[in-house]
């Protein structure tokens, strides 16, 4: 006779992948014949589906909750048992994430698991363990001892001599338990005391763990190379491993698992590696760390920088941020202790050897010749740099050809049918693209309003940029006599795998005169051979709606300028060219003297008589719906509803709501966007109001006036508003 199965009794709280908008935001309850741990990772029914889901705390409410009934339970179907549970401070930081920034612990956790997991079941799990494991048993290599701090060979094999300044920030980063902020300039050696530092703290433990982050995956291989040809011969070949979006589902799975199991010793990353599950972490390094791109624009809308704090705090690990240009928020919270500070500030200003920074050259626009690209002066300097071997960097924020494309007739322009926006004009494959939605069409033949066949690009990208300085370089020569060679590099010419890594070595071998490019060349690399920078029209920032705008094209342009003259045999004679309408104007004025403290200082100063951040503190409520009119109306309702509540129309006195307004771009992909602002001089009255307003937003949602609302979304700390 079979023996009967174990009843299966133990009331377990599941965290799953349920946004914060929708009815099932919490830990869900489902029952197991054994306690599991909390962190424990669990494949569970829900509906029609087996998801994954992570075992959460017990809460007294959650452990005593009599209303209950197990017969309605379902059970676990199963327990990657052989994974560790995720660690305490790794759901503590989870926690307080998701709280902070108003969405579901579910969603944060699950997200931040790398997405092959959730296809795997036990016993795949297991082998692909196993796997890896005797991976690394046969790449296991001999670890040599750790040379002194200053006293390290470079990849090259040639002794490390560190300058004075390198040393002391190193001494101080040593003796203080921080957050530190690395303020130096560009060329002075940031990246070396972020590798002595992380020898520093994994050589005092034989199991630490270090995060490096740096905020765009093309950033990521190079660095790779330089942290894997120190470290690698001191702790294998597998202690280096990288995590970012670009990687395969399989690579992001391995990486995760070396990280969790603490054979990766270095974790290389993006934003998303804020929550790489690494038990034993000692250091977090956050490169360029006033770069947007550490601030998610999507989902569980997180500061990577900010959580970087939090984290080292929750686990004992020291934080160094580094930057040339710091935020305001950072810049701030460095400030002398006794004012309130709350980072230790480190500073090199120096270049490393000689080197220099660039000379800052203004090119009045005023008095070129009308609709110039390319300023005769300048066009005079970058041909300079050809016939003498050396390379120019030409930089221009707008990829694509043109911006519009317009009927000189009707005034026809391409707007895109689903979005409000124009659509980009595509000159390489004669196609118009929107940026946004993706729409893509091959270019009329004529005006689709009028019939006119003229119909003409209106404004310049970098296709364009790159076509007319080919045309006016054609009789320039380089010193073998060849044809001067330009390459362009933004999303359109990377979009395939190896090609930015392709395209950088053509620079760094010097087969490249001219580059030309958006952002994505304008920081973090190490370029040798470039002497000259020029912005060909930076001045569109400068009177922005955005408060943040002159900050970040501050942070920009000299991150631009800092590519030029890294090499001290050429660094004295350098320059960084802006072309612009405005001369004179202050931030062109500090940028020419490379003086951040003194523009942080003026843009404080405004925020503060502005009652801005970080003097502020504010949060967007961002409205999805089939019209803006239902949009506004769910935020307007939403505000009213408010004023209505107890708890949260005692917090009112201590906010601002803003009405609502469309999105700078109102529609995309025939989906209308609204929001609404609120503000308060008090981060903690902010917190409480969100929190409060989460239920009054959820039953506004159901009001007949709000039928056509898709969803909505909290944005605390926005970078655009």
């Amino acid at each position: 006779m079979p023996q009967p199965l174990a009843p299966i009794t133990a009331l377990t709280q599941v965290l799953l992948h349920t946004p914060a908008y929708s009815q099932m935001a919490g830990a869900l309850s489902y029952l197991s014949d054994t306690p599991l741990p909390p962190g424990t990772l669990v494949r569970v029914p829900l509906g029609q589906r087996e998801l994954l889901g992570v075992v959460w705390d017990h809460t007294p409410a959650q452990a005593t909750d009599a209303t209950l009934d197990p017969a309605k339970l379902r059970p676990i179907a199963a327990a990657l048992d052989a994974l560790p549970p995720l660690s305490a401070s790794w759901r503590a930081l989870t926690s307080f994430a998701a709280s902070y920034y108003q969405r579901a612990a579910g969603e944060v956790a699950l997200a931040a698991l790398p997405p092959q997991l959730r296809d795997l079941s036990s016993v795949q799990l297991a082998r692909k363990l196993k796997k890896l494991a005797k991976a690394a048993a046969a790449s296991d290599t001999p670890k040599d001892p750790w040379p002194a701090p200053g006293a390290n060979d470079d990849s090259a094999g040639q002794p490390m001599v560190l300058s004075a300044e390198q040393r002391q920030v190193i001494g101080q980063f040593q003796q203080n338990p921080g957050p530190f902020l690395l303020f130096g300039a560009t060329g002075s050696g940031k990246t070396e005391v972020f590798m002595q530092c992380t020898a520093e703290l994994l050589a005092s433990s034989p199991d630490a763990q270090a995060l490096v982050m740096v905020p765009e995956i093309n950033l990521t291989p190079q660095l790779e190379d330089r942290f894997k040809a120190r470290f690698a011969s001191c702790y294998g070949a597998d202690a280096v491993v990288s995590m970012h979006s670009g990687m395969t589902p399989a690579q992001r799975l391995n990486s995760w698992l070396a990280a969790h199991s603490g054979t990766a010793r270095i974790v290389l990353g993006t934003r998303m590696a804020v929550f790489a599950s690494m038990p034993h972490l000692k250091l977090i390094i956050v490169d360029e760390e006033h770069d947007p791109s550490y601030k998610s624009g999507e989902g569980a809308r997180y500061s990577a920088r900010d959580l970087a704090i939090y984290r080292g705090r929750l686990e004992g690990a020291k934080v160094l941020l580094g930057s040339a240009t710091p935020s305001l928020e950072s810049w701030h919270h460095s400030r002398p202790a006794t004012e309130g500070g709350r980072y230790l500030r480190l500073e090199m200003p120096s270049r490393i050897g000689r080197g220099q920074l660039p000379l800052v050259r203004r090119v009045d626009m005023n008095h070129q010749p009308k609709s110039c690209v390319i300023s005769p002066p300048l066009l005079a300097a970058i041909a300079q740099r050809i016939a003498r071997g050396e390379q120019s960097m030409v930089f221009l924020n707008r990829r694509g050809y043109a911006p519009v494309l317009q009927c000189t007739d009707c005034d026809w322009k391409s707007e895109c049918p689903h979005c409000s926006a124009y659509r980009v004009f595509h000159k390489i494959d004669r196609t118009l693209r929107c940026h946004h939605c993706g729409l893509s069409e091959r270019v009329p033949r004529a005006c689709p309003a009028c019939g006119n066949p003229d119909i003409a690009p209106l404004g310049r990208g970098t296709e364009r940029l790159e076509e007319q300085l080919a045309m006016l370089l054609a009789d320039t020569r380089r010193p073998d006599g060849q044809p001067v060679r330009i390459v362009r590099i933004d999303a359109d010419t990377t979009r395939h795998k190896g090609a930015l890594e392709s395209q950088l070595a053509q620079v760094h071998t010097g087969d490249v005169d001219v580059l030309v490019g958006t952002q994505m060349i304008a920081k973090g690399h190490d370029f040798r051979r470039i002497t000259l920078v020029a912005a060909v029209n930076p001045d569109n920032a400068l009177f922005s709606s955005d408060f943040r705008a002159p900050e970040r094209l501050f942070s920009l342009l000299m991150q631009a300028a800092g590519r030029a003259g890294r090499d001290e045999a050429v660094a004295k004679q350098s320059e960084m060219w802006l072309q612009t309408h405005h001369p004179t104007h202050p931030l062109y004025e500090a940028l020419k003297k490379h003086d951040y403290p003194a523009f942080a200082a003026s843009q404080l100063k405004e925020r503060q008589q502005a009652a801005m951040p970080p003097f502020s503190f504010q949060a967007l409520v961002r409205a999805e719906a089939r019209s803006q009119q239902t949009a506004q109306a769910f935020l307007n309702l939403a505000s009213q509803a408010a004023a209505g509540q107890a708890d949260t129309a005692a917090l009112l006195a201590h906010l601002t709501l803003y009405p609502a307004v469309p999105m700078s771009i109102a529609r995309i992909a025939d989906v209308e966007r609204a929001q609404m602002l609120v503000e308060s001089p008090s981060r903690a009255a902010l917190q409480r109001f969100l929190t409060a307003w989460q239920g009054v937003l959820h039953s506004t949602r159901a009001l007949p006036e709000c039928k056509g609302v898709l969803r909505w979304a909290i944005d605390v700390d926005p970078l655009n508003i």
